[in-house]
């Protein structure tokens, strides 16, 4: 993920600085310090003391930590999207921006690198991504919630994929995952007239895994991580598209979009 944050940030006479933005990012991503740690290269103390730091310019905590990983709060996400928001603001030309979340971003990945793309990734969730497309933000949005669209005739969109999601029922208890189409999965519970709660979220999918609680997530997730778990409802039965979501089809927006469809046909 290419992150391009160019504002001098300051609270109370103090700057905020560059890597602790790239670290609240790579935590905001890889769902613990550790792991964001061993993304960036750096040791967890030293991720820690950089998030400590931050907290102390802000002067409000930006993570919620628990013994199954790390989220940010009201404040840390706000804190990252206003960045990027300003940044988009300051840039003279912004490159061709593509949106997308951990559900798709392989997909994208391999697209972008054997076609030698000159393309800036984003990586967030769904309405996140969205917000910054209907911001001006990005370019295109590859959406894994097409709920996102059903109401607003300002956007096109094309589908480039569908998806299955695997459903682990272990009781009314749930645990929510931040990515992929939840909405879609909770409404088939509601179409089945299954009493539940949504107790807990998560960005982690180990966190998601190991939760004890009932789960929806993206078969494709499993599958990269060579995980098999057999799912309580009949996974066609949550099968979802993928959209391309984009204001108007642009000549770069249309490759892509060939591209991203081909390589799903070729899968």
């Amino acid at each position: 993920m290419k992150v391009n944050i160019r504002p001098s940030v300051a609270s109370g006479g103090r700057r905020i600085t560059d890597r602790q933005l790239e670290v609240l990012n790579a935590v905001n991503r890889k769902g613990s310090i550790n792991a964001a740690a061993a993304f960036l290269g750096i040791s967890p103390p030293v991720a820690y003391r950089h998030i400590k730091e931050l907290e102390d310019v802000i002067g409000e905590f930006v993570l919620s930590t628990s013994p199954r990983g790390s989220k940010l709060t009201e404040c840390g996400t706000n804190i990252l999207e206003s960045l990027r928001s300003a940044d988009e603001r300051l840039s003279d030309e912004r490159r061709f921006t593509v949106a997308c979340s951990p559900v798709t971003e392989e997909l994208l990945m391999s697209v972008i690198s054997s076609t030698n793309a000159d393309v800036d990734l984003l990586i967030s969730n769904d309405d996140v991504n969205m917000r910054s497309l209907k911001k001006d933000e990005v370019d295109v949005v590859i959406l894994d919630d097409p709920v996102h669209v059903f109401d607003d005739d300002s956007l096109q969109w094309q589908e480039i994929a569908q998806m299955n999601m695997i459903h682990v029922d272990k009781g009314m208890s749930y645990i929510r995952y931040r990515y992929g189409a939840q909405r879609i999965a909770f409404r088939y519970l509601d179409s089945m007239n299954k009493r539940y709660t949504i107790d807990s979220e998560t960005l982690s999918l180990n966190d998601l895994i190991d939760s004890g609680k009932s789960f929806f997530v993206d078969e494709i997730l499993l599958m990269r991580k060579g995980i098999r778990i057999r799912s309580s409802t009949d996974p066609s039965l949550l099968r979802h598209s993928i959209l391309a979501v984009f204001k108007e089809l642009t000549g770069d927006i249309e490759k892509l979009v060939s591209e991203l469809i081909e390589r799903n046909y070729r899968k």
